[in-house]
């Protein structure tokens, strides 16, 4: 840092500065290549400044949500801050829910919002809102310079703050007189915010009781939790896996972040997770919980979750560990240092003569896992299997390809169904399940790694929210291929109210016109994209093809796939795990030795 202020205080110290131009600066010297966002009234002086700058790429976007989304996406795939623009009042207002999106899914993420003048906070000005006080409960941090010289340093602290320990977001809020006056820049005026999560190594205490609870442990299993990717620990768990040969488990969030294609990965646990991963957790004497936080979508009823489990927790941040399930073993720290740590101790132990014996407890779980694979039936109606589609295009899309997803019934037969070898390959949106996220998450997405495929798999529903962004995708030459689960309804809504609410579908039917649903791909056509329709099986292979084929324009195909499907398995909210239906009729009985 001191040698970034020493060059910033170079650069401007014998001359006047706008405070436009020194938060253009400051962006430029932490190394932001592109920017999301909409101009505004109050943001209008930086959108003056930026202008001029060589250095950073703006996309415009049709909404701040987007802007806030694509920031999302471009910071889950780079491991970078993604960084999003808004003015004051609606344009503050609408980047919040993709600052709680970040929050919830630890995404380092700065929003920077323009602000009314000084002098007129507080007396409900035009466009004015209390953004700092309405985002404290869901950023990391947040900050209001009052002054010109105050903001290269809070640029830096939001940076720095946002992508240390667990990462998350954070907002600077300044008012649009702080932007437009001059001064000279002479370095801070005020103290960083406190780090709130510790990134010193675990205690060896805890390291070494770790390890003996994991060579005693007769049903370990590995519960893996989106901090993995967060913290690059792939290749220790990968480690830890082998030489434990402990069952594996990832979140929604943590997808790829342990190899599908081992056999010791069980996949996804929790509400729409493998019948094997939600046994394995719900048997187990031991759970290494590795960056996760025991959302209520992997317990279930919490009281009954992994009932004769002792626990490990590890966890960059201090108040996740104990939050939901107290720990046997709590490691604070990071979690590629933690596992490097514990790796070390396990080694010793074994080197001293004991071992990891788990035969029986795999033998169990592969009986399981055989008894009860992932899988569907064709649908009845003669539409195409939503299922199917996205299998297919997990098959046929390239090795690298990146996926973003959209929130609903589409998103969990992507986790479920998508064979994914390495981290920050699938995102979306875990804790918030903000609907409209794919589109946008997918422009930062490509972005952030424009020589790789990214496809999009979003639902009608979705579309529909934030569709309009692909007039972005066409003007800022961004060729997301986009593949739209397309059944004509809020396909989860649905699926809750035929099991929950006696098929009584309130307000769940999409678009229905004399017998047809929403033409997407004339809509897509009539942007700029290229549009395609698929409603027979035989045209599958053929359209994705096709699709991948295309690398000059944004390509949407329009799936037509049938209403009645539902996502199987799943465990009722607030139900306990052991009462996972893999059916409506038929649910495995766990309480039963096996």
């Amino acid at each position: 840092m001191s040698e970034r202020r020493s060059k910033s205080d170079r650069d401007t110290e014998n001359s006047l500065i706008s405070g436009a131009s020194a938060l253009v600066r400051a962006l430029e010297e932490e190394g932001v290549e592109e920017i999301f966002g909409i101009p505004g009234g109050a943001i209008l002086p930086f959108y003056d400044a930026l202008f001029r700058s060589r250095r950073i790429r703006h996309v415009l976007t049709r909404h701040e949500q987007a802007a806030g989304y694509a920031a999302t996406g471009y910071a889950a795939v780079s491991g970078r801050v993604g960084v999003c623009v808004a003015t004051s009042g609606p344009g503050a207002t609408n980047l919040i829910t993709p600052i709680a999106d970040a929050f919830m899914d630890s995404v380092p993420v700065v929003a920077i919002t323009g602000q009314v003048p000084t002098d007129a906070i507080g007396t409900q000005a035009f466009q004015e809102t209390d953004v700092i006080g309405i985002t404290k409960p869901i950023t990391k941090w947040n900050h209001q310079p009052r002054t010109v010289r105050e903001i290269p340093e809070v640029v830096r602290d939001a940076f720095d703050t946002a992508r240390s320990g667990r990462p998350g977001p954070v907002l600077i809020d300044i008012p649009k007189d702080v932007l437009q006056k001059e001064d000279r820049i002479e370095g801070a005026l005020r103290a960083p915010p406190e780090p709130r999560s510790s990134t010193e190594p675990p205690s060896t205490q805890g390291i070494n009781h770790a390890a003996e609870l994991l060579l005693r442990a007769r049903r370990p299993v590995l519960y893996v939790g989106g901090g993995v990717v967060r913290a690059s620990a792939q290749k220790e768990l990968e480690r830890l896996a082998e030489l434990t040969n402990a069952p594996v488990t990832t979140t929604l969030t943590a997808r790829g972040a342990f190899p599908d294609s081992q056999p010791r990965c069980l996949g996804m646990p929790g509400m729409h997770g493998s019948v094997a991963a939600v046994y394995a957790l719900q048997r187990s004497d031991l759970l290494v919980a590795l960056g996760t936080r025991f959302d209520d979508r992997v317990t279930g009823e919490l009281s009954s979750f992994a009932p004769k489990a002792r626990v490990v927790h590890a966890d960059i941040d201090p108040d996740e560990i104990g939050r939901k399930r107290a720990p046997d073993v709590g490691l604070l720290g990071d979690v590629a240092n933690t596992l490097r740590e514990l790796l070390d101790a396990l080694r010793k132990l074994c080197n001293q003569g004991d071992a990891f014996y788990l035969d029986s407890w795999w033998e169990e779980l592969d009986g399981v896992r055989s008894r009860f694979p992932l899988g569907w039936e064709e649908p009845l109606d003669g539409k195409l299997s939503p299922q199917h589609v996205i299998k297919r295009l997990g098959e046929l899309a390239r090795q690298d390809t990146i996926f973003t997803l959209g929130v609903g019934q589409h998103q969990m037969w992507a986790a479920q169904l998508l064979s994914l070898d390495e981290r920050r390959r699938l995102i979306t949106s875990g804790g918030l399940g903000a609907m409209g996220y794919a589109i946008p998450a997918g422009i930062g997405a490509k972005l952030a790694s424009p020589h790789r495929t990214v496809w999009v798999i979003d639902g009608d529903g979705c579309l529909q929210m934030t569709g309009m962004e692909l007039i972005t995708c066409v003007l800022e030459k961004i060729p997301v291929k986009v593949a739209v689960i397309d059944n004509d309804s809020l396909g989860m809504v649905r699926q809750w109210q035929n099991l929950f609410y006696g098929e009584r579908y309130s307000d769940t039917d999409l678009y229905t016109h004399q017998g047809q649903g929403l033409r997407i791909a004339e809509l897509a056509e009539a942007v700029g994209c290229v549009g395609i329709k698929c409603e027979t099986p035989a045209e599958i292979d053929s359209v994705i093809t096709r699709a991948e084929e295309i690398v000059d324009r944004p390509v949407v195909i329009d799936f037509v796939v049938s209403k009645q499907e539902m996502v199987w398995p799943m465990v009722e909210p607030g139900k306990p795990n052991d009462e996972i239906m893999v059916s409506r009729e038929f649910r495995p009985r766990f309480d039963a030795e096996e």
